[in-house]
C-alpha cells in the first residue's frame, strides 16, 4: 500500500474513532438524538469501507499492471 492510501484508512479511522467518541461522551439525549449519532457514525464507517475497498481496487491494478510488465 502506499502512503497515501494508509493516510486515508487513518483519517478514515480517526474519523470514526471521534465520532464514536463524541457519542459515548454526550449526555444521555432522546431516542432520535442518539440515532442520528449513530447513524452518522455509521455513514462515517461505510465510507471508511468504501475507501478501503477503492484502496484494494487500486492496489490490485498496479499489480495486474506490475505483473503483467514482469512477463517475458
Amino acid at each position: 500500500m502506499t502512503s497515501e492510501a494508509l493516510r486515508k484508512i487513518l483519517v478514515a479511522g480517526a474519523a470514526v474513532a471521534a465520532l464514536s467518541f463524541m457519542g459515548a461522551c454526550k449526555p444521555k439525549t432522546d431516542a432520535a438524538d442518539t440515532a442520528s449519532s449513530e447513524a452518522a457514525v455509521a455513514a462515517s464507517a461505510a465510507m471508511a469501507a468504501d475507501s478501503a475497498a477503492a484502496t484494494a481496487d487500486s492496489a490490485a491494478a498496479v499489480a495486474d499492471s506490475a505483473a503483467a510488465a514482469a512477463k517475458p
